[in-house]
């Protein structure tokens, strides 16, 4: 992907990206929130929501060309009472047995 590709705007939103991690990832603000994920998550990157723990945000998978929604928790372990709340959420997504919902939990490369 080219730096042009990665900071190409989302539609009708102006979302940019920006390359980060040797081209690895790419960086979008969304609602003052910075949103880093893998570059096989293209534009276009749009808001869906937000809500007290997080925002979401609407990106295609470029390996399956499937619609994605990617969950962005802010603060997830900064104290006890989010850790949990955060580690809840995540153990009920695992249980959930529906066709809409996978788990692809991403965490940044080691810098």
């Amino acid at each position: 992907m080219s730096a042009e590709a990665g900071a190409a705007s989302a539609e009708g939103n102006n979302i940019r990206g920006i390359l980060t991690h040797g081209g690895r990832y790419v960086q979008y603000n969304v609602y003052g929130n910075l949103f880093e994920v893998p570059t096989k998550y293209v534009p276009p990157i749009r808001p869906v929501g937000r809500g007290a723990y997080g925002i979401v945000c609407a990106a295609v998978n470029s390996e399956t060309r499937e619609e994605v929604a990617i969950k962005k928790i802010s603060n997830a372990f900064d104290n006890r009472i989010d850790a949990k709340r955060t580690l809840r959420e995540i153990k009920l997504l695992r249980h959930m047995d529906h066709e809409n919902v996978h788990m692809d939990i991403l965490s940044l490369p080691q810098v």
